[in-house]
């Protein structure tokens, strides 16, 4: 298990997604250490001195993949005061520190998995996903829910990928549809089990993974309970 480190870093690029949504690219002043996907990172905006206490810091996932150790990427939407300092403070060249990986809720894909992402929810399974290759020989299946079309994230490099992977497939949900959500076949309406049910074939042989807000995943878990799946087979990425 690498030991976590705490690196100062540069905003080398911010994305601004619309509707408080952003996604930030973060340049360390070394190579991170090894992370796997499905780990998280600590933020902090405030300085840090190594001889005194970590700064006030918030976790997000790691998006970028594990390759990639000299870009660190995360994405966030506005929920609270840390995060709202986030959107007032940080420009491209400004100083941060993280420390990292810390995190257990990593994809075991020796059998079929469904991954269920809420919103930036789906940073959780970014790295997992753009590590497939076409001889993956378990089945993956993402449900991924977003507010409009334009905030389901990472979409250009999951199309890539689903193009590659035949075992990969997606299911989109959009809550306030539009043409754009239209022409991807985005299911209307908020992420569900039943919408995706009738794809999953052997319920019981399959791990559920559920990444986003937790009101939402606490209602996921329930519906996968109803039908029969046992709490062994649901692992959760809570977040705030």
């Amino acid at each position: 298990m690498p030991t976590t480190q705490k690196l100062r870093c540069q905003v080398e690029r911010i994305v601004d997604h619309g509707e408080h949504v952003y996604t930030v690219e973060l340049r360390p002043e070394r190579s991170a250490p090894r992370f796997r996907p499905g780990q998280f990172l600590h933020l902090a905006l405030d300085d840090y001195d190594p001889s005194g206490f970590w700064p006030e810091s918030r976790v997000f996932s790691i998006a970028s993949t594990p390759a990639q150790r000299d870009l660190l990427r995360i994405s966030y939407s506005v929920r609270g005061r840390f995060t709202a300092r986030m959107e007032r403070e940080l420009v491209e060249g400004r100083q941060v520190w993280v420390k990292l990986p810390y995190g257990e809720f990593v994809i075991e894909d020796a059998s079929d998995v469904v991954l269920f992402a809420g919103g930036t929810g789906i940073t959780a399974f970014t790295a997992f996903l753009d590590g497939l290759t076409p001889e993956l020989g378990s089945r993956v299946r993402l449900a991924h829910g977003a507010r409009t079309a334009s905030l389901l994230l990472y979409r250009e490099m999951l199309e890539r990928r689903a193009a590659d992977v035949p075992s990969l497939q997606r299911f989109y949900f959009v809550e306030r549809p539009d043409d754009e959500s239209s022409q991807i076949g985005a299911v209307p309406g908020r992420l569900s089990v039943e919408a995706i049910w009738p794809h999953i074939t052997a319920p019981s042989q399959v791990t559920f993974y559920l990444s986003g807000p937790p009101a939402m995943l606490k209602t996921l878990a329930a519906d996968l309970r109803r039908r029969g799946i046992t709490a062994d087979a649901i692992r959760i990425d809570a977040w705030e």
